[in-house]
């Protein structure tokens, strides 16, 4: 009886082990190919390289974005190794929400593919995956911003993907993201790579790009304008600054700002470009290519006498008024003086286009293309000159918008000698070809003109740097509010060149919305521009010129 059962067993075993065998065969001769296909398809996976994005520098070299290795961290939902405790000890090492995860994991378990963190270190990346099974690293790239805050709105921001989304990472995204490459890759049943194949391409990397940014400069500026923005109480601040040799930009800053290192302060208010994407009335700041219209036209010198008294008048329904009556008083002096009723009655008498004209060669309504991500065209249109309250108004720069990035690019053929630049954020190696708008004899005579702006008399005192002739002008305008002009609020701006007999540096200092008993932009904006190009000519080697004559 015992024997039977044996040979029964031996039996059984021996018909199933052939038959097993049959069908191998029967399977390798009939689909090979089938089964190999779908053995590869298990195994063999395709895997992305990814490209480092190329370094961003400032004009000496130094780092202002650079890619640094991460990892993102993932699972298979399908194969289902995650309970509730995994998730919620992963949860805690890699910071996110244990029962939101723990429901997309089973919401769709056919998945073969599923993130649990983006852009994680490689101590904690190693952690979760030697303590947790059907836990899978992938490599990528992380962007790191040394200069931080400093230079946020130039360098801008790279999205989880490393793609541009502010700033120069926006603007030059062709140049600095690469093209990722490809590897064939052996893996087991848990996903995890056995074997390198082949590689299939390799990865292109991203060019580098270097800057006119100074980021001494830029320290500087972002320094001032943020304590000047929080002692005046101001609602935002800019500050752009141009070399008058090259048209590059040295240092563009804005408050509120940013530190991009910070993911979870990406999409604030403090993102926003001000100086290169928000429009402002200029004001006063207009006044000197009013008077380089009159001058133009042959029919006033420094010396002709304007007659402002009795410190206003009338065009049309406006009454234009100063805040005293300054009688008459020199051309020269109605710049100093910054008279409204002056400067109305001077383009009163020039043709209905003159100063059009010159805004409009000086670059006021072009598309500034320096290179900055969103940057705007100004408002300037000739629609309405034959009215004599448009020309007035233009006159003293209401009626217009333009940013403080153009304002800096007109006040540069200023400081040029009449010819216009391009403005640029990239370093320019070679030199830098303009064209003539003005007469150099004219410009420097509004240069001169400017310069008792910042005197002891002037509107802006508080511009004078030691050792330095300073050319200016200040302005302080109402801010457009439900109900029209609001005589509470204002922008007080100042523009200024340094050194006047050779310029070197134009600088403009908007801020907006100051709250206190300083409002004007010769109290609030001029001491700005006195501290940081003070500081930058020194830095720069500038020789100082007080006492020398143009």
């Amino acid at each position: 009886m015992k024997l039977w059962r044996h040979f029964s067993l031996v039996m059984f075993f021996l018909i199933a082990s052939t038959g097993l065998a049959a069908r191998v065969v029967y399977l390798n001769v009939t689909e090979r190919d089938f089964l190999q296909e779908e053995g590869d398809a298990r195994s063999i996976k395709t895997r992305t390289l990814p490209a480092y994005r190329g370094v961003i520098y400032d004009r000496f070299g130094e780092v202002l974005a650079v890619s640094t290795p991460v990892w993102g961290v993932w699972t298979d939902p399908s194969l289902a190794t995650l309970d509730q405790e995994a998730v919620a000890e992963l949860s805690v090492i890699l910071d996110f929400d244990a029962d939101r995860l723990y429901a997309d994991l089973h919401s769709d378990a056919s998945r073969e593919f599923l993130y649990l963190q983006r852009q994680v270190p490689w101590e904690r990346a190693q952690q979760v995956r030697d303590r947790f099974p059907g836990i899978y690293l992938q490599a990528e790239y992380r962007r790191y911003y040394p200069a931080g805050e400093t230079a946020a709105h130039v360098v801008g921001v790279t999205g989880i993907d490393d793609d541009g989304l502010e700033g120069i990472e926006l603007s030059f995204e062709e140049i600095l993201q690469g093209s990722p490459g490809k590897k064939t890759v052996l893996q087991d049943l848990r996903g995890a790579t056995v074997k390198d194949l082949e590689f299939v391409s390799a990865p292109r990397f991203g060019r580098d790009l270097t800057l006119s940014l100074d980021l001494r400069l830029q320290f500087l500026a972002y320094r001032e304008l943020k304590a000047a923005v929080a002692s005046h109480r101001a609602a935002s601040g800019s500050l752009v600054m141009l070399d008058v040799l090259t048209g590059e930009v040295l240092a563009l800053v804005n408050q509120p700002s940013y530190n991009p290192n910070e993911l979870r302060q990406r999409g604030s208010k403090g993102m926003r470009n001000r100086a290169v994407t928000d429009k402002y009335e200029p004001g006063s700041t207009i006044k000197p290519f009013s008077v380089l219209a009159a001058l133009e036209s042959g029919q006033f010198q420094p010396e002709t006498i304007i007659d402002t008294a009795p410190g206003h008048f009338r065009v049309r329904k406006k009454m234009i008024q100063d805040p005293v009556n300054y009688g008459a008083i020199m051309l020269e002096t109605v710049l100093t003086k910054s008279s409204q009723v002056g400067i109305s009655k001077v383009a009163l008498a020039l043709d209905e286009r003159a100063v059009y004209d010159v805004l409009t060669r000086a670059g006021i309504g072009d598309y500034p293309a320096t290179g900055l991500a969103g940057e705007v065209v100004g408002s300037l249109t000739d629609k309405g000159l034959d009215n004599p309250v448009v020309r007035a108004t233009l006159a003293y720069g209401y009626g217009l918008a333009i940013t403080p990035l153009q304002l800096a690019q007109a006040y540069l053929c200023l400081a040029t000698g009449g010819v216009r630049l391009p403005v640029s954020i990239l370093k320019q190696d070679l030199p830098v070809a303009g064209v003539r708008v003005f007469d150099e004899r004219l410009t420097r005579q509004v240069l001169e003109m400017l310069e008792g702006v910042t005197a002891a008399n002037g509107t802006a005192p508080k511009a004078q740097i030691a050792g330095y002739r300073v050319a200016g002008k200040t302005g302080t305008v109402r801010v457009v509010g439900p109900a029209g002009y609001d005589d509470e609020r204002h922008r007080a701006w100042f523009v200024g060149i340094a050194p006047v007999s050779q310029p070197r540096i134009v600088t403009v200092v908007l801020i907006n919305e100051p709250k206190g008993l300083a409002r004007g932009g010769g109290e609030v904006a001029a001491p700005v521009f006195a501290h940081v190009v003070g500081r930058t000519l020194r830095l720069l080697g500038v020789m100082p010129d007080a006492g020398d004559s143009i």
